[in-house]
């Protein structure tokens, strides 16, 4: 008897046979693990939606779950096998948020294992359909808005008043039969797809439906491709984590969970109550890496009526002006959007908020730079991904003192942001990295010819700004704005309630 890598050799040929240029009236189908992904196991993902909408208790199930998955998937049924990742990451689960990880959280993740040869097949294709063993509402968002799949047909979950039950309903999770039979229904009204790819032998029924069919070979080591190769480009994604939770990682996860939340607590600790010329060193000794380029200015002189000047900086996370203080060592106030009431209260430095009034702004920040330096994020909002959002241009209307600041992280474990998670929390996930870096970047102050002072209007003071930091960084920049980003991942405009003309200190 043959082997199964023999009989997809007998049956049908590898995808490097299948020409690179397809015609527009051309329809592929294509199978998603193993096939339009590089990765057989999605796992992963299940992994992702777990932890995201359940935390910690729910992703160790699924955790716990996974060896009867894995046997029965390989040694009795491969639909069993899906059964259980299913239920244990679903049950009990509000079907809205499972939506809101596939928007905001899974695409990223998808993005950075897409196949190379089975993109350059499926991108060629003028109709372009994705058959898969996965619940539809898991991978829809992404195969739809970032890969521009025509048609997804995959697994369909039961819902009970609006939460999973952890079943699916008829006719099953789609392998083997039921795919090819889900296939015919879709298309039972139009011609069959001419191209069918996929990577095992339960592929084998839909493939054999349709004119030519190509095998993608198991071949994990293949370099994946490049984001910037695909449709749209990933600016906004969410999630506290920041590798792929594979079963290994999903475990070592869990063990450091417990171990980092104390680190994190420590770490702020020491960042809250020592004075701020301690904090650089207290921080290195704790594991958090800070790196400091460029010459910071001097601090205002108040006794000859010197303001002081207005920092201007890259938005990477709610800590961005605390690190910059732990660069200058000195505590610097700091205006704000929105941050939680907890991140206020163990902030070792002052934080105003803007309340969105542009004349109530102004003379807020007006007034607080009479009293010494100041720090603003004039994009309003973080951005994770290499590039910057639009600038508001407030800032150059109330200084020529302006300083540019350019600011990067790096975390290996989790993200210290979020758009539809709690806030209060970006603090403590970002300490709790094993060993979280920042660097901070000190420009020159912009000359005076450069600033409104000096004729310039405030919108080219705000562009030209933005423009050297993201040179700085070798960032792209953009137009999106604070409401772009969390329309995208979180479905509103990122307003948080607040009690106006407040200042908030702590």
């Amino acid at each position: 008897m043959a082997k199964p890598k023999e009989i997809s050799k007998l049956l049908f040929p590898s995808i490097a046979r299948c020409a690179s240029i397809r015609g527009e009236k051309d329809t592929v189908v294509a199978d998603m693990d193993g096939t339009l992904l590089r990765g057989r196991s999605s796992f992963p993902y299940f992994a992702l939606v777990a932890f995201e909408v359940g935390g910690i208790f729910r992703l160790l199930f699924l955790l716990l779950a996974s060896p009867i998955a894995w046997i029965l998937y390989y040694f009795i049924s491969e639909s069993a096998g899906i059964r259980v990742l299913i239920f244990t990451s679903f049950v009990g689960m509000r079907v809205s948020d499972i939506e809101s990880v596939a928007r905001a959280v899974l695409p990223k993740f998808y993005s950075s294992d897409l196949h190379p040869e089975s993109w350059r097949v499926f991108s060629s294709c003028g109709k372009r359909c994705v058959l898969t063993a996965n619940p539809r509402v898991m991978v829809e968002p992404f195969l739809k808005d970032y890969l521009g799949a025509d048609i997804v047909i995959g697994t369909e979950i039961d819902v009970f008043k609006g939460r999973a039950t952890g079943l699916v309903k008829n006719p099953g999770v789609l392998v083997g039969e039921n795919k090819a039979d889900a296939l015919v229904k879709a298309f039972k009204d139009e011609p069959m797809p001419n191209i069918a790819l996929g990577d095992r032998k339960t592929d084998y029924p839909f493939m054999k439906l349709c004119m030519e069919s190509y095998v993608v070979p198991a071949k994990p080591e293949v370099e994946p491709v490049s984001l910037d190769k695909l449709p749209k480009p990933i600016v906004f994604h969410d999630g506290r984590l920041v590798q792929k939770p594979t079963p290994f990682m999903a475990l070592l996860t869990i063990l450091w969970i417990p171990v980092g939340f104390l680190l994190a607590c420590l770490r702020i600790a020491a960042g809250s109550l020592l004075p701020m010329p301690l904090v650089y060193y207290a921080f290195w000794a704790l594991g958090v890496r800070v790196y400091i380029k460029g010459n910071p200015p001097a601090p205002a002189k108040k006794s000859i009526g010197q303001t002081g000047v207005l920092f201007i900086c890259s938005h990477r996370s709610v800590l961005d002006p605390i690190f910059l203080s732990t660069a200058l060592g000195r505590p610097v106030p700091a205006v704000t959007y929105s941050v939680s009431r907890l991140t206020e209260f163990i902030s070792p430095i002052k934080t105003a908020r803007l309340s969105r009034d542009r004349a109530a702004d102004a003379s807020m920040i007006k007034k607080l730079l009479q009293g010494g330096d100041l720090v603003i994020c004039p994009e309003g909002t973080t951005c994770r991904e290499p590039f910057l959002l639009r600038f508001s241009a407030l800032f150059a209307e109330l200084t020529d003192e302006l300083v540019p600041v350019a600011m990067s992280n790096k975390m290996s474990m989790f993200h210290g942001t979020t758009a539809r998670g709690w806030k209060g929390m970006d603090p403590f996930y970002f300490f709790m990295n094993p060993s979280p870096a920042y660097e901070v970047t000190f420009l020159n102050k912009l000359p005076y010819d450069l600033t409104c002072g000096g004729g310039k209007s405030s919108h080219e003071v705000a562009n030209y700004i933005q423009r050297m930091l993201a040179a700085s960084l070798s960032y792209e920049c953009t137009s999106f704005t604070r409401k772009d980003k969390y329309r995208a991942l979180a479905g509103n405009d990122g307003t948080v309630a607040h009690k106006p003309n407040k200042v908030m200190g702590c």
